[in-house]
């Protein structure tokens, strides 16, 4: 299949994937919503036409979320895409405090194309916890998943201008807001 005709058919294999999640946010939006606007943010903001890279970031979620099995996505999509949604996947079986801290760590050893999506899905994520938080979410739980952000950011850093920049701007603008919340 040619770069174009694997990018639609990674969009449906997510949304279908995805098909019955939804985001935490008070609309609770379509899942699938998340992974295009990481694909979208990183063409638009970021100039990235790499293909493995906006492939992995539409299928980003699929094995952490999801029943998907990094075979699957290995022989639908090519070892690199797995390799790079490899690199972005946490282990679930761990607890959330151990995969935070995994994250920042992984995050400076990564492939530029893995820190490009771990750029994006921080970008996305900033925006929706600024925005659209889930309710339960008080501001010191938002502004801590900020600073979080940030630490995961800063270990990705010279891997694209435009989207580091963008994450500032985001990212002081979700302080700001926070901060007249708080």
């Amino acid at each position: 299949m040619d770069d174009t005709v694997l990018l639609l058919d990674a969009i449906h294999f997510a949304a279908d994937r995805h098909r019955y999640q939804r985001r935490k946010d008070p609309d609770a939006t379509p899942y699938i919503n998340h992974p295009l606007s990481l694909a979208e943010l990183l063409a638009r903001v970021g100039g990235v036409r790499d293909p493995v890279v906006l492939i992995a970031a539409v299928l980003h979620d699929t094995v952490e979320d999801t029943e998907t099995t990094p075979d699957e996505l290995e022989a639908r999509y090519g070892a690199e895409v797995r390799r790079v949604v490899d690199e972005v996947t946490d282990d679930r079986s761990l607890g959330q405090a151990e995969r935070k801290a995994l994250q920042v760590q992984h995050a400076a050893h990564s492939s530029s194309r893995a820190k490009l999506v771990k750029l994006a899905d921080k970008i996305c994520n900033v925006i929706d916890v600024t925005e659209h938080a889930p309710p339960d979410w008080q501001p010191e739980r938002r502004i801590a998943y900020l600073d979080w952000s940030a630490r995961v950011v800063d270990a990705c850093r010279g891997t694209n201008t435009a989207l580091e920049a963008e994450f500032d701007r985001v990212l002081a603008r979700g302080r700001d807001v926070l901060s007249a919340d708080a």
